[in-house]
């Protein structure tokens, strides 16, 4: 299969020689373990004690891979990155809170924004977290299958009608909604609520997306089993497929309480895992739709040649993939230039709110073997290029 991903034209077209040297200069930052330690511990503190640094924020780390501090802030990345045939997913990237206020308004924010995504073709999907609509502690209970107080019966009930809510109105507007996986200890709760909103809004078509995180061995598992429940019960399944982002916390977890821990045994399980989902799901099209998230180019191409084995159009509206804005443009904008379905995720919100997704995404680069080598190499391949 030809190697489309290492045409740095192509993949930044769009940014400007100054933008170029931003995201070099950043990188070479995130490369850098210690400093981004320091980085992170300094950033922490300075948002705590209210420090006058947002405008230092907002136009570095956050421009590069934040969309703005609301959605209409976010339109001219969303167009500009139309222009080229890649969508938009508007991420609200707000953490999930405890209290009920936060919760409500981030329902209102999700609602909203799926209001504007219907009249964007440049936005597909709509996307919210499970612990943006109810406190993780609850989701925990409920996972376990402990016995809720009424109080907390209550509560979630709410969390219940918020998801209603949202996947009600992603059907009345047509719009796919991606719900986002989250920790292991909370997702059997969001699973079991998601899979009723795919009973109820899955019909017809795949409305309401849930997300497998392939580092998990069971996820296989579980996906064969949900495919059994839709033949069975006539709906449709979307599926978000991703490696994961939870791994250090949940090894820790799983060593502090004693149990097996869920994450594969290696980087190579890992791999097989998310590939053989993808071909699962690829060979069930009648039934699923795929959202593929990943930054891998091996897996990019695995997905390639299984839809040129099967002689499934590049821009079949059943499958998507998907990457980070601000991360992984030679894979991005390289599969729109050659017709294939792409969104990038695009987080907005206040700057103070959204650091907390910033910090994950430094120390994520850093900890990804290759990751940031990667995006350095060619971003230095288009500066020689362009001969800055």
């Amino acid at each position: 299969m030809e190697h489309i991903f290492e045409d740095t034209k192509t993949a930044f077209a769009l940014k400007s020689d100054s933008e170029l040297e931003r995201a070099y200069f950043l990188f070479k930052m995130i490369a850098n373990e210690p400093l981004v330690r320091i980085g992170t511990a300094m950033t922490n503190f300075a948002i705590k004690a209210h420090l006058p640094v947002e405008g230092l924020i907002r136009a570095t780390v956050f421009d590069h891979f934040c969309g703005g501090v609301n959605e209409m802030d976010c339109m001219p990345t969303v167009d500009k990155m139309f222009s080229k045939n890649v969508h938009a997913v508007l991420d609200y990237s707000v953490e999930g809170k405890d209290t009920e206020d936060p919760l409500d308004s981030a329902l209102e924010m999700v609602l909203k924004v799926l209001d504007f995504v219907k009249e964007k073709d440049a936005i597909p999907f709509a996307v919210f977290k499970p612990t943006g609509f109810g406190r993780f502690a609850l989701f925990n209970k409920m996972s376990e299958g402990k016995v809720l107080t009424e109080k907390e019966g209550e509560e979630w009930k709410r969390v219940v009608d918020r998801f209603d809510k949202t996947c009600k109105k992603a059907y009345d507007l047509d719009v796919s909604l991606l719900i986002d996986a989250e920790e292991s200890w909370m997702q059997k709760a969001a699973d079991t609520l998601v899979e009723d909103m795919m009973r109820k809004y899955n019909k017809k078509k795949p409305i309401v997306f849930n997300t497998l995180q392939m580092y998990r061995w069971d996820r296989m598992d579980y996906l064969k089993a949900l495919y059994g429940k839709a033949k069975a019960e006539d709906f449709k399944v979307g599926i978000k497929v991703v490696r994961g982002a939870y791994m250090e916390k949940e090894n820790e977890r799983a060593e502090e309480k004693n149990y097996a821990t869920p994450i594969c045994r290696s980087k190579e399980e890992t791999d097989i895992n998310f590939d053989t989902a993808v071909s699962y799901m690829i060979d069930h099209l009648d039934t699923i739709s795929l959202f593929a998230g990943t930054h891998n180019e091996n897996s990019c191409y695995r997905l390639m040649e299984l839809m040129r084995e099967r002689n499934i159009d590049p821009g079949d509206s059943r499958i998507w993939f998907g990457q980070l804005y601000g991360m992984s443009d030679h894979i991005s904008f390289n599969l729109a230039e050659k017709g294939y379905n792409v969104a990038k995720y695009l987080p907005f919100g206040p700057v103070r709110d959204v650091m907390p997704y910033l910090i994950r995404r430094a120390e994520e680069n850093t900890s990804v073997a290759g990751q940031t080598t990667r995006e350095l190499s060619l971003l230095n391949t288009e500066r020689k290029r362009r001969k800055i």
